[in-house]
Order: C-alpha cells, then structure tokens, then sequence
C-alpha cells in the first residue's frame, strides 16, 4: 500500500531522514519508533504530503505523491492525526467531525447549500464509532487531552481513509486513557479493515498492537521486521531499548 524508497530530507546543515526505505502492506499495522529526534515526524510529513523529500520517493497505492498536495493525498486514501492535537477548539465535538465530512465530500466551497443539515446520521455515526456521541454537543476545547485525541481520530475517519497515519496518538495520556485508547484503535482498525502506521514511544503500546516495527536512529532506519525479531535486535536494545 505504502512504498517509501531512499527518502531523504535535510534543513539547512540538519539531515533529519536520510535514504529512509519503509514498505506498509495493506492490512498492516505498522509501528515507527525510535528517540526524540529520530526523524518520525518528518517521515509522516514527508509521507502525507507536508514536506516534499530532497529526494527519493514516496508510492501510495501505486501513486507517487512527490507533487499531490496534502488535501489531494486525503482524497486517495490517505488520512494522519498529529503529534499535537489538531482541532477547532471552539467548535462543538459534532461540528468538528461534520466539517470534516462536508470537506471531505468536496462540498466545502458550496455557497448555495447550508452546511448545518449535511451528513448529520453519518457524523453521529463516526462519534459512535470513537465512543464520543454523548460529547456531540460540548465545545471541543473543553474535553480532557485524552478526549480531544479521539475526536482527532474521528475527523481523520471522515475522510474515509484506506491507510490511517497516528503521530502519536497516546501522548500526554494517562495510563487509563492509554488503554482505552488502544482498545479504541484496535477495534476501529479491525471494523474498518484499515491499514494503521503509526509512531509511538510507550513500549507497551508498541508490542501490543503492531504487527510489524522499524526503528528510525539519526533519520536512518536500523531494524524492521515482527516484533519479537526487532526486540531481539541487539542494536535496537543498545540504541532505542538502553541496553548494553
């Protein structure tokens, strides 16, 4: 599904992903991991269309990307949530997750239509779907952290994605809001048959639902493979695990 070849990307002197080569398969779920620094953001940004790579290329379903702007990326298949929360803080959670429907249907720039009646069953639908339908009415700058992550994932399946990207997706979470929030992925992945890549830095995370790592180390990657073959790697333990 996802064919990344010798990805580079430099600022200025910093070469932040260096000749980065990742396969995503379709039905995968693929996890990026390494320290603070490593490149896994810029890697996303390079993938879902935010940066442009100095060279190599990236392939998503069978399209290169290298001049698709991020919004035409979405409407192929392709759809990310980021490290920070991105969201309309002062717009209700429903309003959130309906904008981004009436977007993703091309009908943003309509002036003759009035958005408020548009795709109503099919927003309470995906806030069923991320256990956020009684949140419907709260402006969404008032749900905790955790809450506001969920309705992230929400205006990300709105656009009906076939490979969903997750920066992150349970950072500042407590260990509660962490397990629920894994449950919630992995029910989502499951019901929607979606192909998951995502970076993440708790471990527990990590080995629970990825069905297949790489490690990224000063922009390069150092070991892909299964789980257990990446915790076995011995330069994985030294570098990302602290292990001598």
């Amino acid at each position: 599904m996802l064919e990344v070849s010798g990805a580079t990307k430099s600022f200025g002197g910093f070469v932040a992903v260096s000749n980065v080569n990742l396969s995503v398969a379709e039905g995968e779920t693929h996890a990026v991991i390494g320290p603070n620094g490593a490149g896994k953001t810029t890697l996303f940004n390079l993938v879902s269309g935010l940066l442009t790579p100095d060279s190599g290329s990236v392939v998503f379903r069978g399209k290169p990307l290298k001049k698709m702007q991020p919004h035409e990326i979405v409407k192929i298949g392709m759809a990310r949530s980021f490290q920070r929360v991105n969201i309309f803080p002062r717009k209700s959670v429903f309003d959130n997750v309906q904008v981004a429907l009436i977007a993703s249907r091309g009908l943003n720039f309509n002036p003759f239509r009035q958005a408020s009646g548009l795709f109503r069953d099919e927003t309470i639908a995906l806030l069923d779907l991320v256990e956020m339908a009684d949140d419907a009415d709260r402006r969404a700058g008032e749900l905790a952290h955790g809450r506001q992550k969920q309705l992230e994932l929400a205006v990300a399946l709105a656009a009906d994605p076939k490979l969903l990207l997750l920066d992150e997706p349970t950072a500042g979470m407590s260990l509660g809001e962490t397990r629920a929030a894994i449950k919630l992925i992995n029910d989502i992945v499951s019901k929607r048959g979606l192909t998951l890549l995502f970076t993440e830095h708790d471990m527990n995370v990590v080995f629970e639902i990825a069905s297949r790592i790489s490690v990224l180390h000063h922009g390069e990657i150092i070991a892909s493979g299964e789980p257990q073959a990446v915790r076995d790697n011995d330069e994985v333990k030294r570098i990302y695990l602290g292990k001598e």
